[in-house]
């Protein structure tokens, strides 16, 4: 079992490169990945996803890329002559309208704004797609086995609910044969209470048959031990179960509320509430699960 929550990060620095990886992730529906690196990066985003998904099933996950390029080549200069031209036009036009000498020269026009601009220059794509996937790798196996460390607690929690769960079951499955008894002892000190003497033994047998039949509960108790089975069986699958896991989830929860209405019986009412409260503390615990 794996958790959808879980952080990875890697860094990797190579011949004045370095770029560092971060995955951070939380459960989600189906896989949402959403990127933050730089714009000359954006190349990669695809490259990226690709192996993330490969790599994920569920989960929202946030990739954050961090780059550095310190080589020589990194930047490169630009240079507006145009711009600086127009500069030194009007630094003639005001010379001549002020009558003074003009004596700037070509460090004066450099420093003008935006005449030299700098830029980076074109990265080497195989180069960097090579060092940031590398980290990726990386970033990916220690999220991984941050997941796999969560959804092993998570398991372990789980399993204490469910065995909580069966346990309540079993008592249901052991007083549900005494409710139509009891509902005839009840329907007999009702009729003694109102005085009614030599009550029908056939009526009373009818509606102690038709008590047994509305409360009857053999189907959805069975069910339930199926359901319990499963998801033991989904705790010790390798394939992702999550969703598998949330029907179940559903399922008990249908059983358990049918059985609740057809209860009949004090304490089976009181153990229904019980394991409502065991099914929901699943449910939350289920919705993180891979």
């Amino acid at each position: 079992m794996m958790s959808m929550t879980g952080y990875g990060n890697a860094a990797r620095e190579q011949e004045g490169r370095r770029v560092l990886v971060e995955i951070r992730t939380v459960n989600h529906r189906f896989l949402d990945l959403a990127f933050r690196m730089p714009r000359n990066l954006l190349w990669m985003e695809d490259a990226l996803r690709k192996e993330i998904s490969a790599t994920l099933e569920r989960g929202h996950a946030d990739v954050y890329v961090t780059y550095e390029n310190h080589r020589s080549d990194a930047k490169r200069a630009n240079v507006d002559t145009a711009l600086a031209n127009q500069y030194r036009n009007a630094a003639k036009a005001l010379s001549e309208a002020l009558d003074v000498r003009d004596d700037t020269g070509t460090a004066f026009y450099a420093a003008l704004p935006d005449v030299i601009v700098l830029e980076s220059a074109d990265e080497d794509q195989e180069a960097v797609s090579a060092l940031l996937l590398d980290a990726l790798k990386e970033a990916e196996g220690k999220l991984v086995e941050m997941r796999k460390r969560e959804g092993e607690a998570l398991k372990t929690d789980l399993s204490v609910h469910l065995g909580l769960l069966e346990g309540l079951v079993q008592q249901i499955s052991a007083v549900a044969p005494e409710v139509p008894a009891l509902y005839r002892e009840r329907l007999l000190k009702r009729l003694a209470e109102l005085q009614i003497a030599d009550p029908d033994p056939q009526r009373i047998a009818q509606e102690t048959a038709m008590m047994a039949d509305r409360c009857a509960i053999d189907e959805e108790l069975s069910r339930l031990g199926s359901h319990i089975a499963q998801m033991r069986t989904a705790f010790e699958a390798a394939q992702p179960m999550g969703k598998r896991l949330d029907f179940l989830i559903q399922e008990l929860n249908r059983e358990v509320n049918t059985i609740g209405s057809k209860a009949g019986d004090a304490r089976i009412t009181k153990w229904v509430v019980e394991a409502k409260n065991e099914i929901e503390k699943m449910r939350e615990q289920v919705q993180n699960v891979e």
